[in-house]
């Protein structure tokens, strides 16, 4: 009996809560382990499903649907829109930086350029990429009736002037080459007409800013003229011999002269006055020229030698290396200068030696007949202002241009230009775009030779610069 209902108490499921809980128990069990039938079953489902979306997200997006996908708020525009124009301003100060640096390069170059040419010490390098000219596109301009002796540019590269043993000046249109005015020959005893020069002209200068001309004539004058209007405004009287060489110091109305007396004169023309006298040639002077610095340069003619002239301290320094007479002279800067003599030679100097840098004997070559050949006189020297090109002139039937080596050491012929006749007088353009020729019968200083198919007439060469190539490998 008891055991009995021990047993149904046992078999009789539990009332209130112990019931509920066992049948939550049964019902856990039943779900967990259903749980863990789907989990055994679906495992592989789940892993597909995972493949699947794994290869669609290594899978390249166009950028269109990335767009598309991506909503941006107004926050993300906004950042993003500053950014960008950060970006810009970023861009800007990088562009100004570059252009700043570009500007300081080339200011930093224009000061060494000016630096070395205060020093006498530039050289550009310009005489390679000269190109021979043709005698076609040489221009001649005839007017003078006697040689030419002398000429100047005006410093705009506008005009020239030009005198000769016909005692005239005339002013020339560079771009036309029509004469602008004439300066005609003084008659004597014709009072109160336009004054002129009565002898030969030998010498003439302009002031760098274009405003005075100066000539100088054998009747021991100087004439001071306006130079656009061509009206006299001085004469300076004071030489005791014919006035052979006339310069102005750049940059100043301030004149040097010089003369067959043998002396050198210092004068203001602003003011119109005299200011100093230096001697020390020991035969008549030839030639003279001079640049910014206050000094000047002298051809001292058969006593061979050239001097350089310090105005302030009233001294000089002589020079020696040509062995006949020196007859003409130029400054290729403030510390070098190139002479002619008429042994042949053409002699490059620097301030610093007593003897030549280069000697360059027969430059025009020989005349004569077999065993008595005589070199061809140089009669004219020029050079353009600091660089390494070098003219010069005889009666050889050609100029000559050189090229300067390095440290004005050497000299080496680029080109003949064919020209009959004494090349008198060269004159190199400003901007290096044109030589200019005087080209006579006879010798500016005397009548020793004439050659009669030669044409009394100024000449235009242009100087045409074709680019050198650089080296290979370079």
């Amino acid at each position: 009996m008891s055991a009995t209902a021990g047993a149904r108490k046992r078999g009789k499921p539990a009332s209130g809560a112990g019931a509920g809980a066992g049948a939550g128990k049964r019902r856990r069990k039943a779900d967990s382990a259903g749980d863990r039938g789907k989990s055994k079953g679906g495992g592989k489902m789940n892993e597909e499903i995972s493949s699947d979306s794994e290869s669609e997200s290594l899978a390249p997006r166009k950028p269109e649907e990335e767009e598309e996908e991506l909503e941006e708020t107004a926050q993300e525009k906004k950042l993003r829109l500053a950014k960008l124009y950060l970006e810009q301003l970023r861009q800007q100060e990088e562009e100004k930086a570059e252009a700043r640096a570009f500007e300081e390069d080339q200011v930093a170059g224009r000061l060494k350029e000016d630096v070395l040419e205060q020093r006498g010490r530039l050289q550009k390098s310009v005489a390679k990429e000269i190109q021979a000219p043709a005698s076609a596109d040489i221009r001649v301009l005839r007017g003078h009736q006697l040689s030419i002796t002398c000429l100047v540019i005006t410093p705009d590269d506008s005009a020239i002037f030009s005198a000769a043993k016909d005692c005239t000046i005339i002013k020339w249109s560079m771009e036309s080459g029509r004469k602008l005015h004439v300066i005609p020959r003084a008659k004597k005893g014709a009072e109160g007409k336009p004054p002129g020069h009565g002898s030969h002209v030998l010498c003439m200068a302009i002031s760098s800013d274009g405003k005075y001309l100066a000539s100088g004539d054998r009747s021991k004058l100087i004439l001071i003229w306006e130079a656009q209007s061509c009206q006299h405004l001085y004469t300076f009287t004071g030489h005791r011999d014919a006035v052979s060489g006339l310069a102005f110091r750049r940059g100043t109305h301030q004149l040097y002269s010089t003369s067959h007396d043998r002396s050198v004169k210092v004068w203001n023309v602003a003011e119109n006055s005299y200011v100093e006298t230096l001697f020390g040639h020991q035969d008549a002077v030839a030639a003279l020229d001079a640049l910014s610095r206050e000094c000047c340069v002298t051809a001292g003619g058969r006593d061979g030698t050239v001097r350089v002239w310090k105005i302030p301290e009233e001294s000089q320094l002589v020079f020696y290396g040509h062995q006949g007479s020196i007859d003409c002279i130029h400054l290729i800067n403030e510390e070098h200068m190139v002479s002619g003599a008429d042994d042949g030679s053409v002699a490059l100097w620097g301030l610093s030696k007593k003897r030549p840098l280069a000697l360059q004997r027969e430059a025009h070559g020989l005349r004569g007949e077999p065993g008595l050949e005589q070199p061809f006189w140089i009669s004219s020297v020029a050079a353009l202002l600091n660089t390494d090109l070098v003219a010069t002139g005889s009666h050889s039937s050609c100029v000559r241009l050189w090229q300067c080596g390095e440290g004005f050491r050497q000299l080496d012929l680029l080109c003949d230009i064919p020209l009959v006749g004494f090349i008198n007088s060269l004159k190199f353009s400003s901007s290096g775009d044109f030589l200019v020729a005087g080209v006579g019968q006879e010798h500016r200083l005397g009548r020793w030779w004439r050659i009669k198919e030669a044409r009394n007439s100024v000449c235009i060469i242009p100087l045409r610069r074709v680019p050198v190539p650089p080296a290979a490998g370079s």
